[in-house]
C-alpha cells in the first residue's frame, strides 16, 4: 500500500478506535493511535479536545506525518552509524542522566502527594462552600462555516421567519450544501460541547443564545460561522460526582505545605556547604 493511502486510511481509523492499535508501520516499527494522541496532547498542552472538530483531523494528519518522518530519519541514522559516533554517545549519556533525575523527582513527588489523605468531611465542606464551581454547562448546536462574512449574511437570510423542525431541516440542508467544515456532511450537527471545547468567539455566542435561534455571522480564526442553538444545559453537579475533583484539588493544596515541611526535614539531614 502506498504511504499516502496508508496515512489516509490510518486517519480514518483514529476517529473510530480507542485502543493502542497500530495505524502504520515504518520499516517494521509501529506507530499507534496512542503515540499520535500523546503527541497531540503535548503539542496543545493537554487542550486538544478544545481544538475545533474541523481542525482535529488536520492536526492528527500532521502529527502522524511527523511521526513517520521521525522514524524514517532515525532508521537511516541507525543504519548509517550515527548511534556509534562518540558525539552521539556523549550526548545520550548527558540526556539520560538528566532524564533519570527528572523522573526520580517526579515519582518522589507523586509518592509524597499520594500519602496525603482527605476526609469526606473536608470534601463536603469544600463542596458546600463552593457550589458555584460545580455547574456543568453544555450546548447542542449546528453551524455553517464559510469563508466570507458576505456569504454568511446571504445564507442567514434563509432562516428568517422559520422555527422548530422547519428551521432545523432548512439549516441542515444548507449546511450540507454550503458549509466548508467537516460537520457540514452531518447537516452542521456538532457533538455536545462545553464552553472550553470551542474557540472563545464561538462559545461566547452559542452560550448567550436562546435555544431555537440562529446567530448573526460569528468570526473566528477559521472563517464565519452561523450557529443554530438547539439546546443548552446548566445543571448542578452532585457531591458524589464532584468528590474525585475535590479530592485532587485539596490534596494539591495540602501538598504545598507538606512539601515545604519535607524539604526542611531533608535540609536538616543534608550536608550543604
Amino acid at each position: 500500500m502506498k504511504t499516502v493511502t496508508k496515512l489516509v486510511t490510518s486517519l480514518a481509523l483514529l476517529s473510530t478506535i480507542s485502543v493502542a492499535q497500530t495505524l502504520v508501520t515504518v520499516n517494521g516499527t509501529s506507530i499507534t493511535q496512542q503515540d499520535v494522541e500523546r503527541e497531540l496532547m503535548t503539542a496543545t498542552q493537554g487542550r486538544f479536545n478544545q481544538v475545533p472538530a474541523e481542525k482535529q483531523v488536520e492536526f492528527r494528519k500532521q502529527v502522524l506525518e511527523q511521526l513517520v518522518a521521525k522514524e524514517l530519519v532515525y532508521d537511516d541514522a541507525e543504519k548509517t552509524g550515527v548511534l556509534e559516533l562518540e558525539d552521539f554517545k556523549n550526548k545520550y549519556e548527558e540526556v539520560s542522566k538528566r532524564i533519570k533525575k527528572e523522573i526520580a523527582i517526579q515519582l518522589w513527588q507523586k509518592r509524597e502527594v499520594d500519602k496525603i489523605a482527605i476526609s469526606n468531611a473536608e470534601m463536603k465542606e469544600y463542596y458546600d462552600n463552593n457550589k458555584e464551581e460545580f455547574h456543568s454547562k453544555t450546548a447542542d448546536a449546528r453551524h455553517i462555516l464559510v469563508e466570507t462574512e458576505a456569504e454568511a449574511k446571504v445564507i442567514a437570510k434563509n432562516f428568517k421567519g422559520l422555527s422548530g423542525e422547519v428551521l432545523i431541516d432548512k439549516f441542515a440542508e444548507l449546511a450540507k450544501e454550503k458549509s466548508i467544515g467537516p460537520s457540514g456532511m452531518e447537516g452542521g450537527k456538532l457533538p455536545t460541547f462545553s464552553p472550553r471545547e470551542m474557540v472563545p468567539e464561538f462559545s461566547e455566542k452559542a452560550f448567550s443564545m436562546k435555544p431555537g435561534t440562529v446567530s448573526e455571522p460569528v468570526k473566528t480564526q477559521f472563517g464565519y460561522h452561523i450557529i443554530l442553538l438547539e439546546a443548552k444545559n446548566d445543571k448542578q453537579v452532585k457531591f458524589t460526582e464532584a468528590k474525585a475533583t475535590i479530592n485532587n484539588r485539596l490534596r494539591l493544596d495540602k501538598a504545598k505545605s507538606v512539601m515545604l515541611a519535607k524539604m526542611k526535614e531533608l535540609e536538616k539531614k543534608a550536608t550543604i556547604k
